[in-house]
């Protein structure tokens, strides 16, 4: 075995090395659009209920949803665990159980991801009360 061929492969396992590192980090751009929904619509109750909707929709644009599914990722489960973890952070209630879902679209405006959030129908305020 030459040096270059070992070089090759060292450089060949750095390179899927990197891609691995790559593909396992979060969204961070679509978990920065979800908490900023989410901020964004939050309703201040009292000084102590801030409520926050429960579903949100997240449309991607085809080739990024395309290699999303390539690559195996859970998204819709990923941006969930995510926003989760933020509305506990702020101290949100959840209008209802949470949900994320992840769809392709051929209409997005500026051609990556569109956000938006709405509150689960069949959801009765009377829940809230405490």
């Amino acid at each position: 075995m030459s040096a270059l061929t070992g070089l090759e492969r060292a450089m060949e396992r750095f390179g899927a090395s990197l891609l691995a590192q790559v593909r396992r980090k979060e969204p961070v751009e679509l978990v920065e659009a979800l908490r900023k929904e989410c901020d964004d619509n939050v309703v201040v109750c009292s000084e102590n209920l801030s409520v926050v909707p429960n579903a949100y929709d997240v449309e991607l644009a085809e080739f990024a949803h395309e290699e999303l599914e390539r690559n195996g990722q859970r998204i819709d489960q990923v941006l969930t665990d995510r926003l989760l973890r933020h509305g506990e952070t702020m101290g949100y209630v959840w209008a209802g159980p949470l949900a994320v879902h992840v769809t392709k679209s051929s209409d997005i405006p500026n051609g990556r991801y569109r956000v938006s959030s709405h509150v689960m129908k069949h959801v009765r305020a009377a829940a809230f009360q405490q």
